[in-house]
């Protein structure tokens, strides 16, 4: 074989490889519009929140409780209560009625989120890890907080994995966008 021939074939094989890496990259579609509107939903409640939960001029039932990997918040006197896709308003709800059932004439209860979920960040980043998620927080916020972009990280966008009506989609979109608790944010290496 002339060397300009092996040339030709490694310049072809080199293109057909190029080829490949590049269309093994268009696996992951941008995000599905669903990730948009859930965003902009009311926030719904999963395993790992911890609410603040007050029951007016009762405190012996006022306090901070957590939602367990089932659900579930063990509440006192009326025990677990389903809080797993419930927004913070339909928990209120809940919890009142329950308590109106021979417990509570009239109970005035208001939520509010003490700590929210966890987000994970992984990939090209300097420390990989689970991070505690702040309300309005955006992909490049997570980064910051996760220690930055490594050196090979492709800075422009990122795949995230979020559950989104019981059913769990990954998508691409870009650092500017926000994530929501219990996000995992993958940072991918970049190709060159």
């Amino acid at each position: 074989m002339t060397v300009a021939r092996t040339k030709s074939v490694l310049t072809l094989a080199a293109a057909s490889l190029l080829c490949v890496a590049l269309a093994g990259c268009n696996t992951y579609q941008p995000a599905p519009k669903a990730f948009n509107e859930a965003s902009i939903q009311p926030y719904r409640l999963d395993s790992g929140d911890r609410l603040r939960v007050n029951v007016f001029e009762q405190a012996g039932l006022t306090g901070t409780y957590t939602v367990d990997q089932a659900g579930y918040v063990a509440f006192p006197l009326i025990g677990a209560v389903p809080s797993r896709g419930h927004t913070l308003p339909e928990l209120e709800k809940m919890i009142a009625g329950k308590l109106r059932q021979g417990y509570l004439r009239d109970p005035d209860v208001t939520i509010e989120v003490d700590r929210y979920r966890s987000v994970f960040i992984m990939g090209e980043v300097g420390q990989a890890g689970q991070y505690s998620y702040v309300p309005g927080m955006t992909v490049q916020n997570a980064i910051a907080v996760a220690g930055g972009y490594s050196p090979r990280a492709n800075q422009r966008d990122v795949d995230v994995t979020r559950k989104i009506n019981g059913r769990v989609i990954t998508g691409r979109i870009s650092i500017s966008e926000p994530i929501m608790a219990g996000d995992t944010v993958y940072v991918r290496e970049r190709l060159f």
